[in-house]
Formats: structure tokens, C-alpha cells, sequence
């Protein structure tokens, strides 16, 4: 069986992209869901036949789960986003590090487990996975302290939850640290999620770039995922054209 894939709301709006445009697009092509999308779009994404795949457990990425200050406006927010997500059918909340601000790899983890505990556990109840993501500090995201597998992996797997769950970004992990399809291996049950792009640049994943998206795929099938493959890549031509492609390479069996 193939895996479901869904398209990053924000990487076509940027274009200008009609939104009813990209929904009837995206679903023509194959896709099933959406990504990131605005509350107050919901409503039409749904009356387009397609899924939400993820929605934000918190804002902004920068002021996240490292840091004891942060936490009560997180976890007023997790309150909200969970509300949402049980009321739209949202199966994933991404939840982020933040920032290191100082702060050491050590403490921070310390600090990530603690906070992410009793949000896993407001998940569970709500039959929702929080999904931390990995970003790459070397290009998009400065400081940002989720930036390598094995920090990420720390956390969730000392949380202890199957509610807790990592957003492996093939482009950010790529950039900070190689090594994809192994990593997929070494790691899958850790990651409940995927995000694409075209490295370098974060484009389109096509014969431009330097991952080879079929055999990741193909590696990621092996697993046995059964979640979404989310396309997050800003296209430089024809967008039409690039989510085609884009599904083609990943639909894999």
C-alpha cells in the first residue's frame, strides 16, 4: 500500500497560489491532506475532500519546549491546538525546541522531556501525537536546539509515550547531518512524520538536487509507516508541475 502524502499550505500561498486552486490541485494529483493551514481555512479544506495532517501545537518555533519560561503560554496554547485538532480530525500537533538561547544540549533535553511529558499525556487523552521536529540550525533556523537526530530521539524516547513522536525533515537533516536513509533505518520507530525538500535550496525534490527521494521513500515503506509524507519544498517553476513530480517520486510502495 502506498503512503499518504499531503502539501505544506504556506509553500504555495507565498506564490499567491488560489487556494481552492491548490486544494483541487493537490487532490487531482493524488494527495489526501494538507499541512500548516490557517484556522480560519480549515472549513474549505475540508469542503475540498481533503484531509489536515498537522497543525501547530505551539507558536513560534523559536520559544519552545527547552525552556521553562516558555511553558505556561505552551501549554495554553497545546490546550487550544488539542481542542482543534480533536474537532477537525487532526491525527498530528507539531511541538518544537526552540531555541537554544544559551542554554546546553544537556539542559535543554532535561527540560524538554520534563515539559513534554504532561503534553504527551493531554495527547494521549485526545488520541492525538505530538510530533517534535527536527530543523536544521545551520541555514533556516539559527540557535534552533532540535537540530540532530540522536538530540531528538533523546527526548522522545525518554518520554516513553507513543504519543510522543519526532518530525523527521528530510531537507533540515540533511543539511545538519547526512546520512538519511540509514538514519530512517536506525530510527524509524521514533518518527511519526516526514517533511521534503530539495537540498540545496529547499526546492523542488526532482534530478536538480542531491537526494534521491524514490530510494528514501522506498526505505521509508520498508519500515512499515503508515503515517504522511508531508511535500514542504518552496517550487521555482511550474507549481502544478513540481507537486506531480513531487508525488511521483514518492509514491512508492
Amino acid at each position: 500500500m502506498a503512503i499518504e502524502q499531503s502539501v505544506s499550505w504556506w509553500c504555495y500561498v507565498y506564490l499567491g497560489v488560489d487556494p481552492v486552486d491548490l486544494l483541487q490541485t493537490a487532490r487531482s494529483i493524488g494527495y489526501t491532506a494538507m499541512e500548516l493551514v490557517p484556522v480560519d481555512q480549515f472549513a474549505l479544506v475540508r469542503d475540498q475532500g481533503m484531509k489536515i495532517a498537522t497543525h501547530q501545537l505551539h507558536v513560534p518555533l523559536e520559544q519552545g519546549i527547552s525552556h521553562s519560561k516558555y511553558w505556561d503560554d505552551i501549554k495554553r496554547q497545546s490546550e487550544e491546538s488539542l481542542k482543534l485538532a480533536v474537532e477537525w480530525d487532526i491525527p498530528f500537533l507539531i511541538a518544537f525546541s526552540g531555541n537554544r538561547e544559551g542554554l546546553d544540549d544537556a539542559r535543554g533535553a532535561e527540560n524538554a522531556i520534563k515539559h513534554l511529558e504532561p503534553l504527551a499525556r493531554a495527547a494521549e487523552s485526545a488520541g492525538i501525537v505530538l510530533i517534535l521536529e527536527l530543523l536544521n540550525s545551520k541555514v533556516n533556523h539559527p540557535d534552533y536546539q532540535c537540530d540532530r537526530t540522536d538530540w531528538g530521539v533523546q527526548v522522545v524516547s525518554a518520554v516513553d509515550s507513543p504519543y510522543a513522536r519526532l518530525l523527521y525533515d528530510i531537507y533540515h537533516m540533511q543539511v545538519m547531518e547526512g546520512d538519511v536513509i540509514q538514519t530512517i533505518r536506525d530510527n524509524h520507530q521514533w518518527f511519526a512524520h516526514y517533511h521534503t525538500a530539495g537540498v540545496p535550496g529547499r526546492n523542488e525534490i526532482g534530478a536538480t538536487q542531491e537526494l534521491n527521494y524514490p530510494a528514501i521513500c522506498r526505505a521509508i515503506a520498508e519500515t512499515g509507516f503508515n503515517g504522511y509524507i508531508g511535500q514542504e519544498f518552496m517550487p521555482l517553476g511550474d507549481w502544478k508541475a513540481a507537486l506531480q513530480q513531487a508525488y511521483d517520486a514518492c509514491n512508492v510502495e
